[in-house]
């Protein structure tokens, strides 16, 4: 019998009123309607395969946040017009793209909720039809008419696959410093957060201080929220993580809890534990008892509390890059959102 990890406290009792992320799609219902309707329209193609395994990701009840962040910073910035419908889509088919190639990266045998497409209809089909939708996300930045957008998104784009390869070098090292593990997730996770919310003041014209500290907001919340990611990965619920609970355990990947807690142990000249993190991420030899070892040394090291600690620096930073706004219920809630990233934990 498999022991489960020791879970991460996760209150399921109903809440007092919707959560800001709730809250935002309340405000953002018309503007989301309409980026839905893009979206399963520029899904859409003759080759049938392609909207088939496109609904298959892309329907299955994603969070959308990233696009929503984009309406939302747009309604913060004032923008009236309609392009942030079609930016907020790039957004999403650019996100969509992503998991579709990670998955047949990383083996995954859970994403929100369901068996990956790469499962279903294959490693080839997945890689294809995640280029299908990196090319709508361009079809539908060119028809904004803003350069200064388009190279945000492009820009973006090419970041997060140098963060996947980044992240694909540093597999199984055990010798990866948090310098490089920040480098990975500020590419791989934070970047398309800054670039979904740096489009909205470029479209509404408004001044480069707005737009850098949109840029700011959203990159630590991308932060933020790929650390809470982390942690969760160690204890979490995967209703929570939207994952199978171990995958980065199981695929050897070096997360800030794991490279604290390597770290711990090398301080300790603790042979045992070094041996163990060596053994189940170098040789990536593991027994069905590993994951709850693993998150037994976590804990030991006060990893799981010093991601979180960092998480909440960020999630601060980006509340306080929003000062620059004038108050509003915009503004509130995605201040908001900021604490909510932290909260998914509780």
């Amino acid at each position: 019998m498999v022991n489960a990890p020791a879970q991460i406290k996760h209150d399921n009792t109903a809440s007092a009123g919707p959560t800001p992320a709730e809250r935002l799609w309340m405000m953002s219902a018309e503007d989301m309607a309409a980026v839905d309707a893009l979206i399963i329209q520029r899904m859409d193609s003759p080759v049938g395969m392609i909207p088939n395994l496109a609904q298959h990701l892309v329907g299955a009840g994603g969070k959308r946040l990233r696009p929503l962040l984009t309406i939302a910073t747009a309604r913060l910035c004032g923008y009236e017009g309609t392009s942030h419908h079609k930016l907020a889509a790039a957004v999403e088919f650019i996100h969509s793209a992503t998991l579709l190639h990670d998955d047949v990266v990383d083996e995954s045998e859970l994403r929100r909720g369901q068996k990956p497409a790469n499962l279903i209809w294959g490693n080839s089909a997945s890689i294809l039809v995640g280029d299908f939708l990196f090319a709508r996300a361009f079809n539908l930045m060119v028809e904004t008419n803003s350069m200064d957008a388009l190279g945000i998104l492009s820009n973006a784009s090419s970041v997060i696959a140098e963060g996947e390869v980044q992240q694909l070098a540093a597999l199984r090292d055990v010798n990866m410093t948090e310098t490089a593990y920040m480098e990975v997730i500020s590419a791989k996770t934070a970047a398309l957060f800054a670039a979904a919310t740096e489009v909205s003041p470029v479209i509404a014209g408004r001044s480069e201080g707005e737009r850098n500290a949109l840029r700011d907001y959203g990159l630590k919340l991308g932060l933020a929220f790929q650390l809470v990611d982390d942690a969760l990965d160690y204890g979490g619920f995967e209703s929570a993580l939207g994952k199978s609970v171990g995958d980065d355990f199981r695929e050897g990947k070096m997360t800030l809890p794991v490279i604290r807690a390597v770290a711990a142990a090398n301080a300790d000249n603790n042979a045992a534990e070094i041996e163990f993190w060596h053994r189940v991420i170098v040789d990536h030899k593991q027994s069905d008892v590993d994951l709850e070892t693993a998150v037994s040394l976590l804990r030991k090291a006060g990893a799981l509390d010093a991601t979180m600690d960092m998480a909440r620096q960020f999630s601060k930073e980006a509340r306080d890059a929003l000062s620059i706004f004038p108050e509003s219920p915009w503004r509130e809630t995605l201040m908001d959102l900021a604490d909510f990233v932290i909260d998914r934990i509780n």
